[in-house]
């Protein structure tokens, strides 16, 4: 006789218990079934363990799966199911995680804990297994094409068309703290929200923010500093868009900058040529406008330009910009504006920086981030099975959310009502960001080399830390599970994957860099390394600031009422006032940025594997050496912090979560142009709530 003590946990989730289960051990060499008895002893409940036992006339063998049945007696009762351990006759300890729903009368099968590759298995149970888990995931999450030259994205119509376990985390779905913070910054901006005139003042702008208790550092910094040309240059690689700044070792021919029209910036001994030669230039490029439909707010058309802009880094270290021009075609009606310019000249040349907010509101933000995301999201679904390492690796980087979709970012919401663009020109702006996008450009240390701005003190510093660390724990899991080269080669389903991601992310173009496939343990840690960092830390950098940044109108304007001065000597304060958006539009822009920088309460911070899909000893020693890293990174931006006039804190491991989880855009930024919350993609949360339960 063979006993098996058997412990079930049940997640300690609202309404994830029940008592209509039995279970199945299989074995290498058999299986049997437990049932459990329908009685108040064997509820299982949210956050409880029970303990069965299960006696076999012989041994089992090696325990490999796990088979749960469900049924239903009378009402529903989903069943969140955590983990189930069991212990052999010989003592032997086998671990299997769940962490998914249950629900009507279902039959799940849960392999055995170890990461396994596909040449790992030599059952051909396990081999069928897998095999039928990756048919039933290919049929249901089917990919499409949203719109000609988008990533594509999942086959859905609705949330409801999909299984409970990619839904809505339980927090998310239940507290509906992201509602509450969207309601309550509506209440306090009530007032500006009815007044659809321009604003009386520079001074009154700062009202907007004056509630905002704990928050009003920065923008309080920004109303202060916003003139100063050094702050200007500061928010291009420690803002929100950090990766549009370029060194420049030539202008191009389209910027008609003369040396004599910046020689009074450059200081004496010096000229434009040498500064740009020894690395002391940059330049910022908005040619992705060119072209793009502007919008109308209260029947007034909005304007748009393409700005051009050089930068000068001083003898004092900081970079400040000394020419701009406000469109890619010069002439007599495209002026350069300088600093030697008019006060206000100047200043409203350099809120024409306004073309920032489009090029991070749609690439930086949503394409680099959101819809790449969802696609590395798909294709670990429909590739890796659970059993996969690399599945075990990836998936807690892909908790969404959608929450407030419905009231945000689609047509009519706070977004379209603040925004200069058409929604046609959005979708061109993200099909126009798609084709530059490069790997280079989504490999941090390549991007830097790349853009040659590594020698600029910047968020890179921090965002640098973070790479390492991400890089240095992928490349631990990697070699544990693949070892050589010819691992990874031989990999079908981690072949799949990359093909995948290359095909349906960026459309098969070769000219991408993406690879299509992976053949060294080497490409391998990087593409990992590229995904994690994408979905967490890069997220962090051009999402978190965007309240503190963009709260201050001047210093971050959703739109621009006049078009682009044709001419010099025109601007004044009543113009610069009747330029930037009315007091209606900057709310309804700053309740989206306050949605979109907030944090809920059940943020996961990197290093946090709350699910236990690891359980080999190597990958929690790596786990907790991840952890210690990001503890001395954490402990680094402090320490400057502590001396810093104006402190950078969104990379801050502290700060930044372990996945893409905004309030309010979520996984699926192609709310922006569906009109019901019911329309809106959702992808794999961690632990969702059922259906059941999000639809009361």
């Amino acid at each position: 006789m063979a006993v098996y003590k058997v412990k079930v946990a049940t997640g300690d989730i609202l309404e994830g218990g029940t008592n209509s289960i039995s279970i199945t051990l299989v074995g290498s060499r058999g299986e049997r079934r437990r049932m459990a008895p329908g009685s108040v002893n064997y509820w299982f409940l949210p956050g409880m363990e029970k303990d069965m036992t299960m006696c076999c006339e012989q041994d089992l063998g090696r325990i490999v799966l796990i088979r749960l049945h469900k049924w239903r007696l009378f009402l529903e009762d989903a069943w969140f199911c955590r983990d189930i351990h069991v212990i052999g006759p010989d003592g032997t300890l086998y671990r299997f995680p769940c962490y998914q729903w249950l629900e009507g009368v279902t039959t799940v099968e849960v392999r055995e804990s170890s990461g396994k590759k596909l040449v790992d298995d030599e059952l051909e149970i396990l081999k069928e297994h897998r095999q039928q888990e990756l048919k039933a995931r290919q049929e249901a999450y089917q990919w499409k094409s949203f719109t000609k030259g988008w990533p594509r994205c999942l086959n859905v119509g609705s949330i409801l068309e999909l299984d409970s376990n990619v839904q809505f985390s339980c927090v998310r779905a239940t507290n509906f703290t992201g509602v509450l913070i969207f309601q309550g910054a509506f209440h306090l901006l009530a007032g500006f929200l009815l007044r659809p005139t321009f604003w009386k003042s520079l001074d009154e702008m700062r009202s907007i923010f004056s509630w905002m208790r704990g928050r009003e550092i920065v923008p309080e910094y920004a109303a202060r500093h916003w003139r100063e040309d050094d702050f200007f240059s500061y928010q291009f690689f420690n803002g929100n868009n950090p990766i549009t700044i370029q060194h420049c070792v030539m202008l191009p021919a389209k910027f008609l900058v003369t040396l004599e029209m910046v020689a009074g910036s450059l200081g004496g001994g010096t000229n434009l040529g040498k500064e740009m030669q020894e690395g002391r230039s940059s330049s910022l490029d908005y040619e992705v406008l060119e072209g793009i439909a502007a919008s109308t707010i209260h029947r007034r058309w909005q304007h748009i330009a393409t700005l051009l802009c050089l930068l000068h880094q001083g003898a004092d270290g900081l970079l400040r910009p000394i020419a701009i021009q406000l469109s890619q075609t010069p002439g007599p009606t495209s002026p350069i504006f300088l600093q030697s310019n008019a006060k206000w000249d100047w200043l409203l040349a350099k809120t024409w920086r306004n073309a920032d907010f489009y090029s991070h509101q749609l690439l930086t933000h949503p394409l680099r981030t959101h819809l790449f995301g969802e696609v590395f999201a798909i294709a670990t679904l429909c590739q890796l099975p659970t059993c996969h390492p690399l599945f075990k690796l990836l998936v807690p980087h892909f908790h969404f959310d959608t929450l407030a979709q419905s009231v945000l970012i689609n047509p009519g919401g706070v977004i379209d009502k603040g925004s200069g663009v058409t929604c046609e020109g959005m979708l061109l702006i993200i099909q126009q960001g798609l084709e530059k996008a490069t790997y280079t450009s989504l490999c941090l240390p390549d991007d830097m080399w790349h853009c040659g701005v590594a020698h600029l003190p910047s968020y890179w510093d921090d965002a640098m830390s973070l790479w390492e660390a991400i890089e240095s724990f992928v490349s631990g899991i990697v070699a544990f599970y693949y070892g050589e080269d010819a691992a990874v080669s031989r990999d079908a389903e981690l072949q799949a994957w990359v093909m995948d991601i290359f095909t349906n992310g960026f459309l098969g173009r070769i000219s991408s860099g993406i690879p299509s496939s992976l053949r060294i343990v080497v490409e391998l840690s990087k593409f990992l390394t590229m995904a994690v960092f994408t979905c967490s830390a890069q997220h962090a950098a051009v999402n978190n600031g965007q309240c503190d940044l963009g709260a201050f109108l001047p210093n971050a304007p959703s739109s621009m009422r006049h078009p682009p001065p044709a001419e010099k000597g025109k601007a004044f304060l009543q113009h610069f006032l009747t330029t930037v958006p009315e007091v209606d539009t900057t709310a309804n822009i700053l309740v989206a940025l306050i949605l979109l920088s907030s944090c809920l309460s059940d943020v996961i911070l990197p290093g946090q594997y709350l699910e236990e899909r690891f359980t080999e000893v190597e990958p929690h020693w790596l786990i907790r050496a991840f952890q210690g890293q990001l503890e001395e990174i954490r402990d680094r931006i402090e320490e400057r912090n502590y001396w810093a006039k104006l402190r950078y804190n969104y990379m801050k491991p502290l700060k930044t979560e372990n996945s893409i989880s905004d309030v309010a855009v979520g996984m699926n930024f192609r709310g922006l142009f569906l009109v019901e919350m019911g329309n809106v993609h959702t992808l794999p949360g961690i632990s969702p709530p059922p259906k059941s339960c999000w639809q009361r």
